[in-house]
């Protein structure tokens, strides 16, 4: 090469180094993964340990890792209280300069976590929480929404049992943001399918006797008591009822956000037969039977949605860093929302404008103790709702970064 011509080449060599160095910034040359859920509460076992595992599990399978910097990650319980979590993510964005803020379990925590990441300029990643209105009329920039929401939840197992003549409901719903939604959608889906809802019942949050609540349930006549509630709300409503004998009396116990925790905790005697709709089962292929395999080696339980998505959220955002060549958030945020989501947990999936993550969903029904092989064989696998199907369309979307 001619002198002249290799110094150019040189020169040439140099100055694409140095935009890649530059673009491959790392604040504070560590990229920092803040968790914020249930570790003591009635999510805890849908979310909390087995959601700080997977994210673990992630961080490791990346490769411990990114644009040559360290993964780190920081916990705190939220104790389920916004004002917690709100005061939590901001000194974990002050003085830890955390870059994305996950998991925000329940909603409250979710929406309270939300604003703050809006305030500050940082990312806010909801895997625990299940209200539709985190991607509807209280969405933002910032956010997403990754594994199942009130609306997929809605069209699943609401849809399934009207299809099956149960078209007359009553709710048990817990009196908070969450619970009022998951009502609303199963309200809509049940009556745009022509059943109708007979009436509904606010229960507190954390309720340990359901009796009152389950015998207005039982003067309504209807054919399906909808649990608009989750966790260990779930778990003492589905066992009360079952002491109280309702099913034998004709009415369906419709558990509307139920886990493969909950399932483990009531036990197959009392859950076989429910429908349910759930974003992962453990049990659905090689890859997932080996992925939980060694989730369940570290946590003892198989994991639930929520916690498999965690695992996913993670491996999505890393890959976007990486693709980004940043850690800044506007960087990392449209590459999220342009890379197509690929793991063991969601194989294909993608976030929308509004911030939802779109995968399919899985009808499941819950197995009699007869049909169950082996420990945690609890799912009959019914039937797939296509991601476009099960959750909600854009043209209904009430969030405000939705083209109309």
């Amino acid at each position: 090469m001619h002198p002249k011509l290799r110094k150019i080449s040189l020169a040439v060599s140099l100055v694409v180094a140095g935009m890649a160095s530059a673009s491959a910034q790392v604040s504070n040359d560590v990229v920092k993964i803040g968790v914020l859920t249930d570790l003591s509460g009635l999510y805890s076992d849908l979310s909390g340990q087995g959601s700080i595992i997977a994210a673990k599990m992630a961080i490791e399978d990346f490769g411990k890792t990114v644009l040559g910097k360290p993964i780190e990650i920081v916990t705190a319980d939220s104790l389920n209280k916004a004002d917690v979590a709100a005061s939590k993510a901001r000194e974990w964005i002050d003085q830890q300069n955390v870059d994305v803020l996950m998991d925000l379990v329940p909603t409250n925590v979710a929406l309270a976590v939300m604003e703050v990441a809006q305030q500050k300029n940082k990312l806010a990643i909801v895997v625990g929480s299940a209200s539709s209105t985190i991607t509807n009329d209280k969405c933002n920039a910032n956010s997403m929404h990754w594994m199942y929401d009130t609306y997929s939840s809605s069209v699943g197992t609401g849809k399934a049992l009207v299809k099956r003549g149960a078209d007359s409901w009553f709710f048990l719903t817990a009196d908070y943001a969450f619970g009022k939604s998951l009502e609303k959608d199963v309200s809509d889906i049940v009556t745009g399918a022509g059943g109708k809802v007979l009436g509904s019942v606010k229960h507190p949050l954390n309720a340990s006797d359901f009796s009152s609540f389950l015998l207005q349930a039982q003067n309504s006549k209807s054919k399906v008591i909808g649990l608009a509630n989750a966790g260990g709300d779930t778990v003492n409503a589905v066992k009360q009822a079952a002491e109280f004998g309702i099913a034998s009396r004709g009415q369906m116990v419709a558990p509307l956000l139920m886990f493969i925790s909950d399932v483990h905790s009531i036990g197959l005697n009392y859950a076989q037969g429910m429908y349910l709709t759930e974003g992962f089962y453990w049990d659905l292929n090689d890859a997932t039977r080996t992925w939980s395999k060694r989730f369940f080696s570290q946590h003892k339980r198989m994991p639930t949605m929520a916690q498999a998505g965690m695992y996913s959220a993670v491996m999505h955002y890393l890959k976007s860093v990486k693709a980004a060549g940043t850690d800044e958030t506007a960087a990392v945020n449209k590459k999220m929302r342009e890379l197509p989501i690929s793991d063991v947990v969601i194989p294909k999936g993608k976030v929308r404008e509004d911030g939802r993550v779109v995968h399919d969903m899985l009808l499941l029904q819950v197995k009699k103790p007869a049909e169950s092989k082996a420990p945690w064989d609890y799912y009959k696998v019914i039937s797939t709702v296509p991601g476009d199907e099960a959750f909600r369309p854009l043209a209904q979307s009430g969030c405000p970064l939705v083209k109309k």
